[in-house]
């Protein structure tokens, strides 16, 4: 099914994790894809993942843009460059994070801005620079936040505040645009197999209470997140904006009582 024919998709973080299996996902289905994040590398081997043996997808129907999303002129310049492509945008990933650890007491000032700035702030300063290009298609948004911008963790405040941003966020830019046209959703994960959470993944104990949380007993793959970005992005999805969907395998239907 190529549901994103003919559509310019912008996945931010697109060198690893979700946003790779995103991109790839989008490809799949059809879409021209700008693959957006802060190494060159790690773009291009997501770059050699696309399905380049479909006869919709050539070369020409992707571009690798270095970017850090949370400097601002440098967002401007890349949206202006995907312009430049591909002459519109009509749908906006905001993938790209970063995972904090820490207590308030123990976050020196410089950690809880960067988490700020990356997570949230580089969502808004993408959102913004994108926006008018949504307008004009009648696009979306899809942001990823998290599992944790829902509800709180032990030892991430600065990670927890940051999406909690994005969380809220979403459901602003819903109300603010619908007029507009332009649909805004999340996604918002639990512990999910990428580099970001190899400390979990690593360590039994850990991913031994977690799964002991998760209904369906295991982590989720980016795939699964892809998955559910790309029904949020479709029009199988048209009348759906300002929602923040879970997808935790369940871990949120609990209300933290143990199993007995």
């Amino acid at each position: 099914m190529k549901r994103f024919k003919e559509k310019t998709v912008v996945v931010t973080g697109a060198g690893s994790g979700i946003g790779r299996a995103t991109a790839i996902r989008f490809a799949e289905e059809g879409a021209s894809v700008v693959l957006v994040g802060r190494t060159a590398e790690t773009l291009e081997e997501t770059a050699k993942e696309l399905p380049q043996d479909r006869t919709w997808i050539h070369t020409d129907n992707y571009l690798i843009i270095t970017c850090d999303i949370s400097v601002q002129s440098q967002v401007q310049e890349m949206v202006e460059r995907a312009i430049d492509k591909f002459g519109k945008i009509d749908i906006l990933i905001n993938n790209a994070g970063k995972a904090t650890q820490g207590k308030i007491t123990e976050l020196s000032a410089d950690d809880w801005r960067s988490a700020i700035d990356v997570n949230l702030n580089g969502t808004f300063y993408v959102s913004q620079a994108a926006m008018p290009h949504l307008i004009t298609s009648k696009g979306n948004i899809v942001n990823i936040s998290s599992l944790s911008g829902v509800g709180g963790d032990w030892n991430m405040a600065a990670y927890n505040a940051a999406k909690a941003g994005v969380t809220n966020l979403t459901r602003t830019l819903a109300l603010d645009h619908g007029s507009d046209g332009v649909r805004v959703n999340a996604v918002n994960p639990s512990v999910t197999k990428t580099d970001m959470t190899t400390a979990i993944q690593d360590n039994e104990s850990k991913t031994d209470k977690f799964l002991a949380r998760c209904p369906l007993g295991r982590l989720a793959a980016p795939e699964d997140i892809a998955a559910a970005i790309t029904f949020l992005a479709s029009d199988d999805a048209s009348m759906i904006t300002g929602v923040n969907l879970p997808v935790d395998g369940g871990v949120s239907a609990s209300n933290g009582q143990p199993q007995f």
